[in-house]
């Protein structure tokens, strides 16, 4: 069912370290996950740019996107972080 998989993509979310920062509804650290899809809506190259940004974290010196506190690169593996975006992405 599609709320298993919603259940199981936050569960994911949970396990690769992205609920420590960032919170579905609400700022935490990181921006919420819904305004994060809101801003990416209809961008086609969302997946990749976001996949790149989770596992590369932010570089020193660059324009910070959301706020001032800068990313941390994910040590999730690849395929999870895309699982997870794809999540986010649908929100």
């Amino acid at each position: 069912s599609l709320t298993g998989v919603a259940h199981a993509d936050e569960k994911l979310a949970q396990k690769s370290g992205c609920l420590g920062c960032h919170k579905m509804d609400s700022k935490l650290i990181g921006p919420a996950f819904k305004d994060v899809a809101e801003r990416y809506r209809g961008n086609q190259a969302a997946l990749d740019v976001l996949t790149a940004k989770v596992k590369g974290g932010s570089k020193p010196g660059e324009a910070l996107n959301w706020g001032t506190t800068p990313m941390p690169p994910s040590q999730a593996p690849e395929a999870d972080v895309r699982t997870v975006i794809q999540w986010v992405l649908g929100q």
